[in-house]
């Protein structure tokens, strides 16, 4: 028997280094969710620390117990709903990890560290070597976060542990610079690769695919937004207008 779950996709704009700041727009980002009917609410890669370089923002760098954790883990029982969020993570035995946790109903139900770790993010950044999946009310999900779209055997992974669903958030960093920022070409840019990878994920895997990415301009880098829903035959049957910030409702039946 299916069932109807309403999901927000988060195009954020998270400040790097300000955490408090962060944590007050998720709020409203949650209380306009659930005003809304949503089961779920999706934000994107490390939206609670921001993207930070973790060696020139190290007090940003936090533990699992930390107070920011613990209030999104709050929120979740206070509004009744599941929350998907992100951080940099320390790690007492090397570099930190890019992290996201999944909280519902004012439980922490667990945390999924990104896998692929390359290029410039390998100088600052472990990998996991974990794929969870989660359970929601009837709802199996895995998470990823930005660069694992380029490795199609973690999708295929969490189907094969009965994902239904897989949420990736992200912030992929736009090139160039800021003062003469094309955000058209940025957006299409990676609406273009969600649209090429990540549809032939969610057809080759019969999973649907959600995507919520980082929005707009930080004090030294820009994100290019952008929301996407793919069904189990990867077409994209949702997805925001353009790159802006805000929030984007999509409605799946698992």
């Amino acid at each position: 028997m299916e069932k109807k779950f309403k999901i927000a996709l988060v195009q954020m704009n998270s400040e790097k280094a300000a955490i408090d700041r962060n944590l007050h727009l998720m709020r409203e980002y949650i209380v306009v969710s659930r005003e809304n009917g949503v089961d779920i609410i999706c934000f994107p890669e490390m939206n609670i620390t921001g993207y930070i370089d973790p060696t020139k923002y190290s007090q940003a760098v936090i533990t699992r117990d930390h107070m920011a954790v613990s209030q999104v883990v709050e929120l979740s029982g206070l509004y009744s709903i599941c929350v998907i969020a992100g951080f940099v993570e320390h790690n007492p035995g090397g570099k930190p990890y890019i992290t996201q946790f999944v909280a519902h109903n004012g439980k922490l139900l667990g945390f999924y560290r990104k896998k692929t770790i390359k290029d410039e993010e390998a100088e600052w950044f472990a990998p996991g070597d974990q794929l969870p999946v989660f359970s929601v009310s009837g709802m199996t999900f895995g998470l990823s976060v930005c660069a694992d779209i380029d490795d199609p055997e973690i999708f295929a992974e969490y189907a094969r542990k009965g994902a239904s669903i897989v949420f990736e958030s992200a912030a992929p960093g736009l090139y160039g610079e800021q003062e003469t920022r094309n955000w058209a070409s940025g957006f299409h840019w990676w609406r273009s690769k969600c649209m090429e990878q990540l549809g032939k994920y969610a057809a080759d895997e019969s999973i649907f695919i959600g995507v919520a990415t980082q929005a707009g301009r930080t004090i030294d880098e820009d994100f290019p937004g952008g929301g996407y829903l793919f069904n189990q035959q990867g077409v994209c049957i949702a997805e925001t207008e353009d790159w802006s910030e805000g929030v984007f409702y999509v409605q799946v039946e698992i």
